[in-house]
């Protein structure tokens, strides 16, 4: 187990584990079981987007080469959890193939959203049962080369006002249209603070250096002063070249937070 990130306002863990690729199957049918016991969506009240107490399960490919296995691997686990443990498994990224290369697009507009879909047959389970367990919901699981989650605290700001940084930020946004960039507006009420969380899922098309100067920016336009950067779960050590840890707003990354990726 290479890192834990939990946050009480997206009430949500982010677990990353490396291993062989049966092993790694093993655990994360093993943490699909413990989510479905120990976890009742119909209390959960975070604000980041979700669809399932084991809400992605994400084998990630850090060489091109190493797909073909991460794709075997997702597929075998969905099918295991589907079958062994009754919670229906909706596949993406490589994985699935085309109209399902991300999660936000199952998520979008939460569950409730996601069983009428498949009640209505828009969207159907790879494995498992046809609607979505009473309490555990669904898995998505997905195979992908690593991405950065990566979010920016915006202090001072609204609800209103991240949302409409986020939009400025990402791809196909009003604005700044970073390419591979996904971004949401969110108001973290536990810490009374606004935050804007993104996933940058290729950092060369998009360097980090490029989204926080964006997001900077943008927040400076509506009188807003950014606050510090936020790393969800690790970066890859190529995605951190021609920047320091300040410039990014990450003073205090450690060693253990970064992984070596395909350049190194």
């Amino acid at each position: 187990m290479l890192d834990v990130h939990s946050d009480a306002d997206h009430d949500r863990t982010v677990i990353t584990l490396a291993g062989g690729p049966a092993a790694l199957v093993d655990a994360g049918v093993a943490l699909a079981a413990c989510a479905r016991d120990h976890v009742d969506l119909r209390g959960h009240d975070g604000v980041h987007p979700f669809v399932g107490a084991l809400d992605v399960l994400p084998f990630v490919a850090l060489r091109p080469d190493a797909m073909p296995t991460a794709v075997e691997c997702a597929r075998l686990a969905a099918r295991r959890i589907g079958d062994e443990l009754g919670v229906p498994c909706v596949l993406y990224g490589r994985a699935a193939g085309e109209g399902r290369e991300r999660p936000a697009l199952l998520r979008a507009g939460g569950l409730d959203a996601l069983a009428g879909r498949m009640a209505r047959g828009e969207v159907v389970a790879d494995s498992g049962p046809a609607a979505p367990h009473p309490t555990a919901g669904v898995v998505l699981v997905g195979a992908r080369a690593p991405l950065i989650a990566w979010n920016i605290w915006l202090p001072g700001a609204s609800l209103d006002d991240a949302r409409s940084v986020a939009a400025a930020v990402r791809e196909g946004g009003e604005g700044g249209d970073l390419a591979s960039v996904r971004a949401l507006g969110l108001l973290c009420e536990r810490t009374g603070l606004a935050q804007v969380s993104m996933n940058v899922e290729d950092y060369r098309r998009t360097p980090l250096l490029a989204v926080v100067g964006t997001v900077r920016r943008e927040a400076a336009a509506r009188g807003i002063v950014a606050g510090e950067s936020e790393l969800v779960g690790l970066v890859p050590r190529a995605a951190l070249a021609g920047a320091s840890p300040d410039q990014l707003g990450l003073p205090e990354l450690r060693p253990e937070q970064v992984i070596e990726s395909t350049e190194d």
